[in-house]
């Protein structure tokens, strides 16, 4: 009964919000967004009012007259429904959900203020800059903490096309590699279809499984090894890999690689440091200035 009496009243009161509309913004929808009074209403719920500055956001330059009205209109119908389901809800929930709501709404207010401001203060006071010794040093000590979870390698690799007709000079420009090399292989990349000259970086299997189709969970071990070179073919293309170094699963993962990771670690735990810092500070002082003080009280009283 209690929702069969909801749904009339809120039929009732969104057609009194579409009412509203049809009078004071369909009518006259370019005129209603001119330089007017930025408290003028467009609706109301009980004393819960919707104002003109409250959906003019919405409304950007370029927007169509035929847009903007059905953008206003939808705007008010869902604020209506929400407004008349709130004011169920505080007639209708029990008193201590309420006071639950209240309190947790409340609680969420006050974090989100003092977690952008203290995050601000955070932003200015704490250094930003995670040396080299430093990453060294966090790594040093924690490199147990760092075992590999999957196969790394170090690779030249390209991708040629199926019917590519000098395949023979790449492959041994690929494996020498001097600059002569990668200046010729630089100079005709636009012929191949993927390449990759940086063998510096390690890459994890998943990519490199990823690249080259032809390799598999399977036969990976056959051909991914050091210093090892490998052509592997399919419908799509000629692979070319030279394999520079490798990892293995659970192995020490290298410092360049988990580089990224290890320098949020430390950030995170500098601005964890001085946010407690902070904390800390503030108590003093509000304890010094007489604005924060714990009363204690004999358990006879």
């Amino acid at each position: 009964m209690f929702f069969l009496l909801q749904n009339r009243e809120f039929l009732r009161l969104r057609n009194i919000a579409v009412a509203v509309m049809a009078m004071g913004v369909i009518v006259s929808c370019s005129s209603l967004w001119k330089e007017r009074v930025d408290d003028q209403p467009l609706a109301r719920v009980g004393d819960v009012y919707l104002y003109k500055k409250d959906i003019s956001p919405l409304l950007g330059k370029g927007i169509s007259k035929e847009d903007s009205t059905s953008l206003v209109v939808n705007y008010i119908n869902n604020w209506a429904s929400k407004q008349l389901l709130l004011a169920k809800a505080k007639i209708n929930l029990p008193e201590e959900k309420l006071a639950e709501f209240n309190a947790l709404v409340s609680d969420y207010r006050t974090d989100l203020y003092t977690r952008a401001y203290a995050e601000a203060l955070v932003g200015q006071g704490s250094d930003s800059v995670v040396t080299e010794a430093q990453l060294q040093s966090f790594y040093e000590q924690e490199k147990e903490n760092f075992k590999l979870k999957e196969k790394l390698v170090k690779l030249r690799f390209i991708e040629l096309p199926v019917q590519f007709m000098d395949k023979g000079t790449v492959i041994e420009k690929m494996k020498r590699f001097d600059d002569e090399d990668v200046s010729y292989l630089d100079s005709i990349g636009v012929q191949f279809k993927k390449l990759n000259f940086n063998d510096s970086i390690w890459i994890g299997m998943s990519r490199v499984l990823e690249e080259i189709p032809p390799l598999t969970l399977e036969n990976e071990d056959r051909y991914l090894k050091k210093s090892q070179f490998f052509e592997l073919e399919d419908s799509l293309g000629v692979y070319l890999g030279k394999i520079i170094d490798v990892r293995e699963v659970n192995d020490i993962a290298p410092l360049s690689f988990i580089e990224p990771t290890i320098q949020q670690v430390l950030l995170s735990r500098r601005k964890l440091n001085y946010m407690r810092r902070l904390e800390t500070e503030i108590i003093d002082e509000a304890t010094r200035e007489n604005e924060f003080e714990v009363y204690t009280y004999d358990e006879e009283n």
